[in-house]
Parts: structure tokens; sequence; C-alpha cells
């Protein structure tokens, strides 16, 4: 299985080709399921414009990133995915960003998961702008975006915690995103999740306490 990228220590920025799109995510999973090859997949998914796009460069665009993500993915975490219910899919969806997207691991486990913690558990755009000054003097790779490109990596990062039911509600005048909450997880789910403190955090899910060895 290949590597996540947050084992790399440059962010992935590459995302925004993709939100979480989960339903599409699925049908390049059950695809995969057909052929048990990512190459063949790729072929596949293509063929069939089984992502629904108007153009053959933006299916390319969206099998890419979804499928770089899915790369990360074991065959349970797929099979569940592929099979699962919608909770499911949007489970093992947001795993699969978390597994290559390294942003959103600091995000939720460095922010989310202390809002949840504590007594506000309200996101303010206030709270993005800081987090996102304090991650540019550890990445320069995300201070060299244009303005433009910076405003649509933290678009889409919002989106995808939206779909994923990590937030609730929408942002108002007063610069309220929304109420910070913990997604609802199937037991499969949860399973499949693991004991990872990254993942877990980034579920907003405490890391696992390790039984005492009598």
């Amino acid at each position: 299985m290949a590597k996540a990228v947050r084992e790399a220590g440059r962010y992935c920025l590459s995302f925004t080709a993709a939100g979480l799109k989960p339903e599409l995510a699925a049908v390049i999973a059950r695809t995969h399921g057909e052929t048990g090859n990512w190459k063949e997949t790729r072929a596949l998914v293509l063929e069939r414009n089984a992502l629904q796009t108007r153009s053959l460069a933006s299916a390319r665009r969206l099998e890419t990133e979804l499928r770089q993500r899915l790369q990360l993915l074991n065959s349970d975490q797929l099979t569940l995915l592929a099979e699962g219910s919608s909770d499911d899919r949007l489970a093992m969806a947001w795993l699969a960003v978390l597994k290559r997207i390294q942003l959103t691991v600091e995000l939720t486990r460095d922010l989310l998961l202390n809002k949840l913690q504590g007594s506000d558990q309200q996101l303010r755009r206030s709270d993005m702008t800081g987090f996102y000054e304090a991650a540019e003097q550890l990445h320069p790779e995300l201070q060299a975006l244009s303005v433009s490109s910076q405003k649509k990596v933290r678009s889409t990062v919002l989106s995808m915690l939206r779909e994923a039911g990590l937030l609730e509600g929408k942002a108002n005048h007063s610069g309220q995103l929304g109420t910070v909450q913990r997604p609802s997880l199937s037991p499969q789910s949860l399973a499949l999740i693991g004991e990872d403190p990254d993942l877990r955090a980034g579920f907003l899910l405490k890391p696992k306490q390790r039984r005492a060895t009598p």
C-alpha cells in the first residue's frame, strides 16, 4: 500500500480538484472491486464516464485526486466504502482524506478537537485564520500559494468538514462558521479507523487507551 502523504513532511495541496465526494469515491471503490488493479480501475472509470463529468479533462482530474486518496485505504476500508451505508461512505471518504492530506489532520487535531473538548464549540473565521497563519510558518508551500489558491484550499477544507459531519450550521455575518461536533460513526467504521491517534483525532475521537499489562 502507498505511504500516506502526511509522512512526507510537505502538505499535499492538489486536493482542491475534488471535495469529499463520497458517492463518487464509492464508484471508484466498486470499480476497483471489479478489477483488483488501480491502473485498470482508472481506465474503466474514464471509459465509462463513471464520474459523470462533462469533459474527459475534468474526469481525469477528479479521478486522479480521488484515486490517490483511495489507494491509501486498506481492503476492508475500500469494501466498506463500496458497500456500506451513506454514513459509512462519508466516514471512509473522510478517512481517505485524512490519510492523504496532512493539513486536515492538523486542523482537526489541533483546532477542532480542542474546541470540542473545551467550553466553546463554536468555530469562528478568526480560529481558522489563526490556524492557517501558524501552519504557514511551518509549511512555506502553503504560504507560496496565490491568494486565489489559498482561498480555494480553505473553502474546500471547510466544505469537507461540513460534509464529513464535523461542523454543523451555516456561516453567519458575525464570523461564526458553525458548531464543532463529532460525526456519526457506525461500529464498522469505528473499528476500521483503528488506533492511529492522528486518524482518531480526525474524527474528533480521543486516543484509544491501551490496557495496562498485568
